[in-house]
């Protein structure tokens, strides 16, 4: 395959933008259909006040480039595309959780309705069609980027090689998450803030420079 025409789908997140509105998890919820309690993507804050300004951080699956959760599953029911999405086949999946418990960042989940694990594809339905992730799509402020690192021409991949981002790394596995966001971002306390709703949350860690 041309590797000059194969995406490599990623996302970086400013989070100076965000105004924690929510518009991107209610229009992930409508987009996917997702049961009530539960979500694919989140916005944590700085409750305890680290600043002047209190930050927003959206978040959601890494889709990272060596996942964790498809080693995890016994059944080859997650994987990684060519593309960078990682994603999950219904049929295949028989909610045994493997997966949940793998991935360090709490981004996975088991749906109450389908019985099987479930998380965010960057709204793998929408991609087919041409259309940006519904977050993307809905957020205001542009606080999530989305694009094709192997376009020198996007937003992303200049972003990304500007190096003026940082990625959050889990600290026993080094996934290589392909989310990325921009450098001074406060470093939030994950390990004491609330669990997210449907219990999604984020275990301890610390950040890296790409």
């Amino acid at each position: 395959m041309d590797k000059a025409k194969t995406k490599r789908l990623a996302m970086v997140i400013n989070t100076k933008r965000c105004l924690d509105c929510k518009a991107c998890m209610m229009a992930c919820k409508v987009e996917n259909d997702l049961p009530c309690g539960f979500w694919r993507n989140w916005v944590r804050n700085d409750s305890v006040g680290v600043s002047r300004r209190t930050q927003y951080q959206p978040g959601q699956c890494m889709q990272c480039e060596d996942p964790s959760c498809v080693a995890a599953c016994p059944v080859g029911a997650t994987w990684r595309r060519a593309d960078g999405v990682v994603i999950i086949d219904p049929i295949k999946c028989i909610g045994c959780g493997n997966c949940v418990t793998a991935c360090p960042y709490g981004a996975r989940y088991r749906n109450p309705v389908s019985r099987i694990a479930d998380k965010c594809d960057f709204c793998s339905q929408r991609l087919a069609r041409g259309q940006e992730p519904a977050c993307v799509e809905t957020c205001p402020t542009r606080a999530r980027i989305f694009g094709d690192l192997n376009d020198s021409e996007s937003e992303v991949s200049k972003l990304v090689k500007s190096g003026e981002v940082v990625t959050v790394n889990a600290p026993v596995v080094d996934t290589k998450p392909q989310i990325f966001y921009l450098a001074g971002t406060t470093i939030l306390d994950w390990a004491h803030a609330p669990s997210l709703p449907g219990g999604v949350h984020m275990p301890p860690q610390f950040w890296r420079d790409t």
